[in-house]
């Protein structure tokens, strides 16, 4: 089989694409024929050293892939050869094959096609888990998305929607904010051109925001963290623009509010009869169409590096997507 492979950490340019031998599925293991691989920030961390996870090289990366089960291993009754599904892992999934945990797989529904399966889990089931689990999102509430734009910032969006929040997006670009409304957003502040504080007081009326979801992490932090309501919930959820924000404590005191941490990968598991019911009621909004991924575009195996770059770059609304033809 084909596989992009990282044989030295670095850029997206070292990464190589080459035959590789099929894997076999061990106990309790499925081995899925991957039509379609997601591209997601973590991916283009952990081909650097960057990641909070570090595997041996060589490795494919590529965390969620859709595509049909080839093989299952000794144990396994609740799927069979042929099913589609959605499958996720930290690494692997650049591939024309992978083996996962059986466990670690999702069956598609039926209306759901290869390119958005595999752009779903990692940031749907991040994003849902940070507001139904870790915020608590009410309808009614006022929620601010920054770098909305992006995979898991657009699927807040449309999930806040989903769950009745008042949702304000926050992105670098006009066009981005296009994108975001498009998606859901009732308000959009533009906080390259913008003031971001001054404009969360305007939409708010002075009350600010119930819920922050921060996956950007850097300078805006600070000002969100700034312009909460009382007993507000900021999400810590990553850290795309590079740098790990340091932020004065006295401010969650003043606020009444809440820091939280939201890292969808232990939740699974720790706690992953909890991850597959966030699962099932995920796969129902999308039955319902209340959410679908936003895919920016599709590329080749063979043009892995081009996508990661694009990722890098922040040239990417939504998703991109690698298929294996």
């Amino acid at each position: 089989m084909k596989a992009v492979l990282c044989k030295e950490l670095g850029p997206p340019e070292k990464l190589v694409v080459e035959e590789v031998p099929s894997p076999k599925a061990a106990k309790g293991q499925v081995v899925v024929s991957v039509k379609a691989c997601g591209v997601n920030f973590p991916d283009t961390l952990i081909i650097q050293g960057k990641y909070q996870f570090k595997p041996e090289l060589p490795f494919s990366p590529g965390g969620e892939v859709a595509g049909i089960v080839k093989e299952i291993g000794e144990g396994v009754t609740r799927i069979k050869p042929g099913d589609r599904v959605i499958a996720f892992n930290t690494w692997g999934g650049f591939a024309q094959e992978i083996a996962v945990d059986a466990e670690r797989t999702i069956p598609m529904p039926d209306n759901m096609d290869f390119a958005s399966a595999s752009a779903f889990v990692l940031t749907y089931g991040t994003s849902y888990h940070a507001l139904k689990d870790r915020a608590d999102l009410k309808a009614g509430e006022t929620m601010l998305v920054l770098g909305a734009a992006g995979g898991v910032g657009l699927a807040a969006v449309q999930l806040g929607k989903a769950m009745g929040a008042r949702v304000i997006a926050a992105a670098s670009s006009d066009a981005k904010l296009q994108v975001c409304r498009e998606n859901g957003a009732d308000e959009g502040i533009n906080y390259a051109t913008e003031d971001l504080r001054a404009r969360i007081k305007a939409i708010t009326a002075g009350k600010g925001v119930d819920v922050v979801y921060d996956p950007v992490g850097g300078s805006y932090s600070e000002l969100a963290l700034r312009d909460m309501a009382w007993k507000g919930r900021f999400l810590v959820v990553g850290f795309a623009a590079g740098d790990i924000p340091k932020v004065p404590l006295n401010l969650a005191l003043l606020k009444g509010c809440s820091i939280v941490g939201v890292f969808w990968g232990a939740f699974t598991k720790n706690e992953p009869d909890h991850n597959r019911e966030n699962n099932w009621e995920l796969m129902n909004l999308f039955a319902a169409g209340q959410v679908k991924p936003h895919i920016h575009a599709t590329y080749p195996l063979e043009r892995a590096a081009e996508a990661l770059n694009e990722v890098i770059n922040k040239r990417v609304t939504g998703k991109v997507v690698l298929t294996t033809g």
